[in-house]
Order: C-alpha cells, then sequence, then structure tokens
C-alpha cells in the first residue's frame, strides 16, 4: 500500500503498470459517475485530480489487512488551483480522511472501495453551502 501512496503522491502513473491488474476497477459512492473499470481508466481520473490539485497528499494512518484486502484509514489534502469537473478552483485547501479497502490478487490490486465525506472536503473549498447564484440586476 506504501508503494500505491507513494506513486499518487508523486505522479508516478507508470509505476500503476505493477501495482494494479489490468482490469483494475474502483468503486467510489462520493464519485458514482467515475466508472472505473480498468488500470488506464484510473490512471486518467489520477491524472485529472492531479489538474485539480497539483500538490495533492495522501498519508496513510493505518492499515488492517485479512485474507486477500486490506483496510486503509488515510488523510487526503491539497489546494484547489484548478478545476475539478464543473466545480471551479477556489485556491483553498481541504484535508480530509477516508476510506480505503483493497482487493489483493496475486501480489496486485484488483480492486478498491474508497469513501469520505463530499460535504467536509467541499466545505473546507468553500463550495458549500454552494454559492448563492449572481444577482441580476
Amino acid at each position: 500500500m506504501n508503494r500505491f501512496e507513494t506513486a499518487i503522491n508523486n505522479g508516478n502513473w507508470d509505476a500503476f503498470d505493477e501495482l494494479l491488474t489490468d482490469d483494475f476497477q474502483r468503486h467510489c459512492m462520493a464519485t458514482p459517475d467515475a466508472i472505473i473499470e480498468s488500470r488506464d481508466a484510473f490512471k486518467q481520473l489520477q491524472m485529472g485530480f492531479l489538474e485539480s490539485m497539483p500538490n495533492q497528499r495522501i498519508d496513510t494512518e493505518f492499515l488492517v489487512a485479512e485474507g486477500d484486502k486490506v483496510a486503509a484509514y488515510s488523510t487526503y489534502s491539497g489546494t484547489l488551483t484548478g478545476p475539478m469537473g464543473d466545480i471551479p478552483a477556489t485556491g483553498k485547501s481541504a484535508a480530509v480522511t477516508f476510506m480505503t479497502i483493497f482487493r489483493i490478487e496475486e501480489g496486485r490490486i484488483a480492486e478498491i472501495w474508497v469513501e469520505w465525506d463530499n460535504i467536509a472536503m467541499l466545505s473546507q473549498l468553500g463550495l458549500f453551502p454552494p454559492p448563492a447564484p449572481p444577482v441580476e440586476n
């Protein structure tokens, strides 16, 4: 899991070629429209996150393992200096805890489930509650 975290923190997408299975899958209720069903799709998602938050960082607090699963409790931090989809850059920073469960298959990560509190992140970025629409004169 340390190599996975290091790859994300350093933007080393080539490292995923060794770390993830070809048919890697990511499940996340916080981003339901981001359907990830391959290693390459995950790389594209991570590249987009880096464009939004170039200083993004993941710091894992602890790991718990059982069978082919590893659970991680981590903190994601960064400053929103670029757009995140249709969310505009705010220049504000956020640090939110999140949880990930990794399924390991033949020494590689085959699947992850990741969840975080979107409201906490959006609040720190100054986006929740949503800004009021511009007043028309």
